[in-house]
């Protein structure tokens, strides 16, 4: 059990696959919201954000930043806005500063000597 939590906090290294697949749930989960309206279908809406937040967590790993964008996209008119597409290039732009201010070492990469 412990170990499934800590899984979950895990800040994988972001490369350009899991980028582009975070980017594109973001953008998909958007669209859809804007399709459905400002007041979506019963639940549709808040279903789909659920999936968008496990699978972009599951992506780009746990950031406190997608807290509030769930909670936001509860709101009916604001979820009309890009904001999952927003977070994505936020939490993203903040973990590559992150991960390039860090030893190789430290981000599992093997240092030649």
């Amino acid at each position: 059990m412990v170990r499934a939590i800590s899984r979950f906090f895990e800040q994988p290294v972001l490369g350009p696959n899991r980028v582009r697949l975070a980017y594109g749930v973001a953008a998909a989960t958007d669209v859809v919201q804007l399709a459905l309206g400002p007041f979506g279908w019963f639940f549709v809406d808040e279903i789909v954000d659920v999936v968008a937040a496990i699978v972009i967590t599951r992506l780009i790993g746990f950031h406190p930043l997608l807290l509030p964008t769930f909670v936001l996209e509860l709101v009916p008119i604001a979820d009309m806005l890009p904001t999952w597409t927003g977070c994505v290039a936020l939490v993203v732009s903040l973990r590559r500063r992150q991960q390039a201010s860090e030893p190789p070492a430290a981000r599992g990469e093997i240092i030649d000597v």
